[in-house]
C-alpha cells in the first residue's frame, strides 16, 4: 500500500550527517557525502554514443499531449524475469522469510521522509518527437552545484527537462549534463537556483537481505508531496529483464536491489532510503511472477557513472550532452538496399505513406510508397518538422547516400556518422530523390533528443 505518510516508532534515527547547500565529505568508510568527488560540470564535449534503439517507460507517467489535461497513460516496465546476476547469488526470500531477516527496531517512516524529502525533485521529460510529456522523480546530490541524479529512461527521448524541488514547488529548466543508456543513469543540473538541498548519501555496500528502506516519488506524476513506500530489501545483486509494454522494447540491469517496497509508476529516479535518512538506491522498475517486486540501483553503482558524467568523460556507454541530429526518420534495419530496408519497414509497420514533401511532427514512422532509385544508402521514412533534414527540403522516399564527406551505407552506418559530430555543426549532405534528382546541401547538425 502506497502512502502519502505514516510514522512509526522504535529507536531513533542516528545521526547522517547535515544536509545543506555546502555538505561535508563522508568520513573514511561512512560511504560517500553528497557530491562528493563531483564537481560542477563544465561545457559538454558533444560525442555520441548512441546505444540501438530508445527504451521509453519503465515507471515514468507519460501524459499524452493530444488527450485531455485531465487523461494520461500510466507506463510501468514489466519485468519479464529476475535472475541472480551469479551462480552463487542468493535467490530472494518470500515474505515471511524476510520478516525473519528484519533488521532490529521498527523503522520511523516518518523521521526518515523528513531527512530525504528536501532534497527530492520532480523531473518533467518534454518528448517533444514523441509528442508525449514524461514525470519522473530525481533527487539533488550536489547543492552548490545544482546536480540532479534520476534514471535515463526518465529523460529518454526528452528535448527538454523541467525540474520541480517538492518544498518550493517551482519550475526550473534543467540542463541534461549526460546520461548512461545501459546503466539507466542520468545527471542533470540547475543552474542559479539557490536553496537546494542535497539529500544524504548512504553506502550501499552495506545493505543487506532484511535491511529496511522507504521508497519515495511522484507516484502517477501527480506533482507534489512525494508519497512513500515502506519495506525491505529481500535479495541482492540481481539482474532483471525488463520490457515497456508499450513500445515491446526490453532493458537488462545488473546487480539491482530487489525490495517488497510498493515501488510504482512516476517513482523512477526516485531515492531509496534505509532507516538512517541515507540514499541507498534509484527507484527503477517493478514487477515480477508471483511475487511483485520493487527494484533499485545501488547507489554505489550509481555514484562514478555520475562523477565521469560529471567530469566531461564519454564513453561506449555514456554520451555528454544532447547527441547531434539531423531530424530524418530511417528504418530499423542494417541493409545497405533501401528497397530492402522498406520491405523490413512494412513488415514491422504494415503502413505505407505518400512520398514527397512535408514533413511531420511525430517520430511515427511509415514506409515511403516510392523511392528513389539508390543502390545504396539509408531511406527516408520522414523528416521531423523544424528540423536541419526539413531546412534542407529532404522528404519520405529520399535515400541519403553521404554526410560529412563519408559514404551511407545503412541507416546504421548513418547514424554512426552523425554520432561524429557537434550540435551545431555544419555538414555537407547528399541525397538522390524519388524521381531520380540528386541534390546536395550543407546542414547545420541540431541538439537531438536524449536517448
Amino acid at each position: 500500500m502506497h502512502q502519502d505518510d505514516s510514522a512509526g516508532g522504535g529507536s531513533p534515527i542516528p545521526p547522517a550527517g547535515p544536509s545543506d547547500d555546502s555538505p561535508p565529505p563522508a568520513a573514511p568508510g561512512d560511504g560517500i557525502a553528497p557530491g562528493d568527488g563531483i564537481a560542477p560540470p563544465a561545457e559538454p564535449a558533444r560525442l555520441w554514443a548512441r546505444p540501438p534503439g530508445w527504451v521509453r517507460g519503465l515507471l515514468v507517467y507519460l501524459v499524452v499531449a493530444a488527450l485531455s489535461a485531465m487523461a494520461g497513460v500510466g507506463i510501468t516496465l514489466a519485468v519479464q524475469h529476475a535472475l541472480p546476476s551469479r551462480p552463487d547469488a542468493a535467490p530472494p526470500l518470500r515474505d515471511a522469510a524476510v520478516d525473519r531477516l528484519k533488521e532490529p527496531g521498527t523503522m520511523n517512516d516518518e523521521a526518515v521522509y523528513d531527512k530525504v524529502e528536501p532534497g527530492i525533485v520532480d523531473v518533467t521529460a518534454n518528448l517533444r518527437y514523441l509528442q508525449e510529456t514524461a514525470e519522473g522523480t530525481g533527487f539533488v546530490i550536489n547543492a552548490a552545484a545544482g546536480l540532479v541524479l534520476t534514471n535515463n529512461h526518465v529523460i529518454d527521448g526528452a528535448t527538454s527537462v523541467t525540474v520541480t524541488p517538492v518544498t518550493s514547488g517551482r519550475s526550473y529548466p534543467a540542463r541534461i549534463v549526460g546520461y548512461d543508456a545501459a546503466d539507466d543513469v542520468a545527471l542533470l543540473q540547475l543552474q542559479g537556483v539557490t536553496g537546494l538541498k542535497a539529500v544524504m548519501i548512504g553506502d550501499s555496500s552495506r545493505v543487506k537481505v532484511g535491511t529496511q528502506v522507504l521508497a519515495m516519488g511522484n507516484e502517477g506524476g501527480q506533482g507534489g508531496a512525494p508519497t512513500i513506500a515502506p519495506g525491505v530489501i529481500s535479495s541482492l545483486n540481481r539482474t532483471i529483464v525488463a520490457s515497456d509494454q508499450s513500445s515491446g522494447l526490453t532493458e537488462t540491469l545488473h546487480g539491482m536491489m530487489q525490495t517488497d517496497a510498493d515501488i510504482r509508476p512516476g517513482d523512477s529516479g526516485g531515492p531509496l532510503a534505509d532507516a538512517a535518512g541515507q540514499v541507498i538506491g534509484i527507484d527503477t522498475a517493478a514487477g515480477g511472477g508471483t511475487v511483485y517486486s520493487g527494484y533499485a540501483i545501488p547507489v554505489n553503482q550509481a555514484l562514478p557513472i555520475a562523477r565521469q558524467i560529471a567530469a566531461r568523460q564519454p564513453s561506449a556507454h555514456i554520451q555528454i550532452g544532447l547527441p547531434a541530429f539531423l531530424g530524418v526518420l530511417v528504418p530499423e534495419s542494417t541493409s545497405s538496399d533501401p528497397r530492402r530496408q522498406a520491405s523490413q519497414e512494412l513488415r514491422q509497420t504494415g503502413t505505407v505513406s505518400s512520398s514527397g514533401s512535408g514533413c511531420t511532427s511525430s517520430a511515427t514512422t511509415a514506409t515511403p510508397a516510392s523511392i528513389a532509385p539508390a543502390g545504396s544508402g539509408a531511406l527516408v521514412d520522414g523528416v521531423l518538422c523544424g528540423t536541419p533534414a526539413a531546412t534542407a527540403g529532404l522528404s519520405a522516399g529520399d535515400v541519403i547516400t553521404s554526410i560529412g564527406g563519408r559514404a551511407v551505407t545503412s541507416p546504421r552506418s548513418l547514424n554512426a556518422i552523425v554520432s561524429r559530430y557537434h550540435p551545431g555543426s555544419s555538414v555537407p549532405l547528399a541525397w538522390v530523390g524519388p524521381g531520380g534528382s540528386r541534390h546536395t546541401a550543407v546542414v547545420t547538425l541540431a541538439a537531438g533528443p536524449a536517448g
